[in-house]
């Protein structure tokens, strides 16, 4: 045999091992066993061929063809596992685990996990030991083992301290000082209450107002001619306004009430009682207008009776004063009805220590950045003080008055509009004064990690409850496939699923007209409070969808127009400003700036484009009726056509439009005519009195006394059903 051939012989030696580990590591993959070289003590049948000394010459493929590999057994690998012992038959599971952690935690080797995944409709083929399984299937495979779970408890965090900042004790009786009471001006809109304010401060806000309706809190501190100081809330009587009616009265001292002498107890009036008592602050009533003619304050009173609120001269404890606060009658009546009331209650308030106070109103203004309106509770509060409300914070750089001046400190009860915060903080939070800079990052870090918690919290509870319902849906899926093997049920599935598999994603060729995106932009934090309060009461989600994309104080800007493109979205800016750069890349991108100073007009306007977007309603508006007064058939090719014999008793039969068929009151059929007669002629018109023989375009055997009812249906516009309250 020549050297050529030899080579050639050992060249396929080679390839028959090399197709051996091939098979051999196959092998592994199906049967997931662990294997391992062993020296065989079988000799090759090669050594038996002639010229055995070119075998032997060659070590290489002596040592290949002397071994082979072989798969270890089952109890082989038991041997060298060991064991997790378990604990009541219980398995500790997490979210998410992979196939080795669980097998380790239900003290199993792997083979079990795939056994029990077999009775699952998990694609086993695709998983490894480091596969991670998740919840569901977790569960599954713990259940189907005879065995019980029980969630991990989650490595608890090393308890966080404390840092938020709280109110001081009680002050001392002796360094406290009298402050000016703090009285907020209620009623329904429309009653007086700015002008009344007007009067008192001999100014002109209400003229200042957008259509004469006050929509912000205003704090304003009036010196009345006796020397007394009075600081007054005007809060919006509009129907919009519920919580910022209900926040001044939570740092209110005294409420008076206004109400129109002509218009008597109305809807914002009842509301405006019940935040007063549930603040527990007591009431002046202040019946305005009493100049016109046909004001009747007795009727007032006796309106209020109903409502628990009993004047002085009906036994009670109310006061009630008789004013016109436009032609300033009985004014300072009202004003010394008040300081009476402010003395009987002895109101003090502490102006030493760390500041506390309450925030009554917030805006963003471009030049100051974000301004608080707020009341000192206690303290005095000076330029440089550190402030803490909600989560964020300021360093005290301006103070304001009620006109714009800059002031230098406030002392309790005082209002005073504050310059300096990081963030804009919220309507009616608490104002607290830190130490430093350092103290007050402490604080917000705590109250967002709070927060953080929270949320966690209620995302979990949620989460859970989506997984039970997902698990009740799984378990009834599989009751459905439980007679079937598991190859059985993997082709079921496969062939359900088969049309999802060769989908592609649809790109979005037309927006959907049934969804309405907004974005809100308000002149002050209670604007856009008040503004989403309403749509949060929108319940017509079924006729055209809601989604409010952004919401924000501020004037219009440009990340609000990208956002508007992006979700298709319309802008609604209350007291707001969009400037003519704004405007044009608005119009030129095809984005709606809808811009007002009065909400009504703001929550008509978001109706129109609610209707706007609803597909329209089809009428049927009748044109002709005519009874059917004898049935025959005729012959069409070799069909029978029912005839019905008709007579027109209104209006006139029109062959193009739409009829109906109606007996003993139901609607029999819909359509149109196949052929309309008269005396033999086909007509395209029948009218009143005349007689006619008609035929369907459907078979339909006629019956004596049937009506035939001719109609066009035309395309009325819809209306949202979403009523506002207002």
């Amino acid at each position: 045999m020549n050297r050529g051939l030899i080579l050639k012989l050992e060249n396929l030696v080679q390839l028959r091992g090399a197709c051996r580990q091939l098979r051999t590591l196959s092998y592994r993959r199906v049967n997931r066993a662990q294997w391992r070289p062993v020296q065989s003590s079988v000799h090759p049948m090669w050594s038996v061929l002639p010229y055995p000394q070119f075998w032997q010459k060659d070590k290489l493929i002596s040592i290949a063809l002397s071994q082979h590999r072989h798969l270890a057994t089952k109890e082989e690998t038991k041997k060298k596992k060991r064991k997790i012992p378990l604990t009541k038959g219980e398995v500790e599971i997490r979210q998410k685990m992979t196939i080795e952690e669980l097998a380790q935690a239900m003290g199993k080797d792997i083979d079990h996990i795939y056994e029990a995944l077999l009775y699952t409709d998990t694609d086993i083929d695709s998983l490894e030991p480091d596969s991670v399984l998740y919840e569901d299937q977790i569960k599954l495979v713990v259940k189907k083992s005879g065995m019980k779970y029980k969630s991990a408890k989650l490595k608890e965090e090393k308890e966080r301290e404390n840092t938020d900042a709280v109110k001081r004790p009680p002050a001392d009786p002796a360094v406290l000082t009298p402050r000016p009471p703090v009285v907020t001006i209620l009623g329904h809109v429309d009653h007086g209450k700015t002008t009344l304010l007007d009067s008192l401060r001999k100014t002109q806000v209400a003229s200042m107002e957008a259509g004469g309706i006050t929509q912000h809190i205003g704090a304003f501190l009036v010196h009345l001619p006796s020397g007394e100081k009075i600081t007054f809330l005007d809060t919006p009587g509009h129907a919009a306004f519920s919580a910022m009616r209900a926040r001044g009265t939570h740092v209110t001292d005294i409420v008076i009430l206004v109400v129109a002498a002509e218009d008597g107890v109305m809807q914002q009036t009842i509301e405006s009682i019940q935040h007063a008592k549930n603040a527990g602050v007591p009431l002046i009533l202040a019946i305005n207008k009493c100049d016109k003619p046909e004001a009747d304050p007795e009727r007032v009173k006796k309106e209020l009776l109903a409502h628990d609120v009993v004047c002085e001269e009906y036994g009670g404890d109310v006061q009630a004063v008789n004013i016109s606060a436009l032609k300033g009658e009985n004014l300072m009546v009202l004003a010394e009805a008040t300081v009476a009331l402010a003395e009987m209650l002895e109101l003090k308030g502490d102006p030493t220590g760390l500041v506390e106070g309450t925030v009554i109103e917030c805006r963003k203004d471009k030049g100051k950045g974000p301004l608080t309106t707020a009341i000192i509770q206690r303290g005095t509060l000076r330029k440089g003080c550190v402030l803490v409300a909600g989560k964020t914070w300021a360093k005290v750089r301006f103070m304001f008055d009620e006109n714009g001046k800059a002031i230098d400190e406030a002392s309790p009860g005082i209002p005073v509009e504050i310059m300096g915060w990081k963030e804009v903080p919220s309507a009616g939070d608490e104002i607290l004064e830190v130490e430093s800079e350092q103290r007050a990052h402490e604080v917000v870090a705590w109250r967002t990690y709070v927060e953080q918690q929270e949320k966690m919290k209620k995302d979990m509870d949620i989460i859970e409850a989506k997984q039970k319902a997902h698990r009740m849906e799984y378990e009834k899926k599989q009751e459905k496939f439980a007679h079937l093997t598991w190859r059985q049920r993997k082709a079921v599935l496969y062939k359900a699923n088969k049309h999802l598999m060769f989908s592609k994603p649809k790109e979005r060729t037309e927006v959907d007209k049934n969804v309405l995106s907004v974005i809100v932009k308000g002149d002050v934090d209670g604007s856009v409070e008040a503004i989403l309060h309403i749509l949060d009461s929108y319940d017509a989600d079924e006729e055209c969808k809601l989604d409010i994309v952004h919401f924000g104080m501020g004037d219009i800007s440009e990340t609000d127009i990208s956002l508007a493109e992006a979700f298709n979205g319309v802008i609604f800016g209350f007291s707001v400003k969009a400037n003519e750069n704004i405007k044009k890349m608005a119009a030129k991108k095809g984005i709606k700036i809808k811009l007002h100073n009065i909400i009504y007009k703001l929550i008509e306007d978001f109706k129109d484009e609610i209707n706007s977007r609803l597909p329209p309603s089809v009428v049927e508006n009748t044109v002709g009726e005519a009874s059917v007064l004898n049935t025959f058939s005729v012959t069409v090719g070799k069909n029978k056509v029912p005839v019905a014999g008709c007579r027109v008793q209104k209006g006139m039969l029109d062959k193009k439009m739409q009829f109906k068929l109606i007996r003993n009151g139901n609607v029999i059929w819909k359509g149109s005519l196949s052929s309309l007669k008269h005396h033999k002629d086909d007509v395209q018109v029948i009218k009143t009195g005349m007689d006619c023989g008609l035929s369907l375009d459907k078979n339909i055997e006629f019956s004596i006394g049937d009506e035939i009812i001719c109609y066009e249906e035309k395309e009325v516009e819809r209306t949202t059903s979403w009523d506002p309250g207002f």
